[in-house]
């Protein structure tokens, strides 16, 4: 038998010595790391360059910012929860008072459970008459979804005068 093959009636742990080309590993760990220590020289270069030539961009990071200057719309809500709160107050007041909607043409804002007493009270404004155009055999549709009939049968294209 030969020095690198099993020897089956020799005891103890043995292993297979041709299976495996530790060579090639090894040679393919050291590029690996080389490849890697390149892209990283690349990529700090690549920052220290972005860094220095900022391609006539002004550099926002080294100007002189002022905090009482607010950024521009929209901006991000600091407060949600108070904000929310905030607005549905303003909402509820605006639903329970009287207020000037629209001064010039005589428009006024009423508290909801007062519009909806004086709905109680005087009803909701109908019809007087039937429509103008039930002569005309077309019904137009009032209290249903479509009402009796839309068109004759047949439909305008039908030819069928009557």
């Amino acid at each position: 038998m030969a020095g690198n093959e099993h020897d089956a009636r020799k005891p103890g742990p043995q292993h297979e010595q041709t299976d495996v080309d530790v060579w090639a590993i090894g040679r393919f760990v050291i590029a690996l790391i080389a490849v890697v220590a390149v892209c990283m020289v690349l990529l700090f270069g690549a920052f220290h360059y972005l860094q220095t030539n900022s391609g006539g961009v002004p550099k926002v990071a080294n100007e002189h910012v002022n905090p009482g200057k607010l950024p521009p719309n929209p901006r991000l809500e600091i407060a949600p929860v108070q904000e929310l709160q905030q607005i549905r107050d303003a909402e509820q007041k605006a639903l329970d008072s009287y207020g000037w909607v629209d001064r010039k043409n005589g428009v006024v804002r009423i508290p909801v459970s007062r519009a909806i007493d004086l709905l109680a009270q005087r009803g909701l404004p109908s019809r007087a008459s039937a429509p103008a155009s039930v002569e005309t055999g077309v019904s137009i549709p009032a209290e249903s979804g479509l009402g009796p009939k839309m068109l004759p049968p047949g439909g305008p294209l039908s030819g069928d005068s009557k």
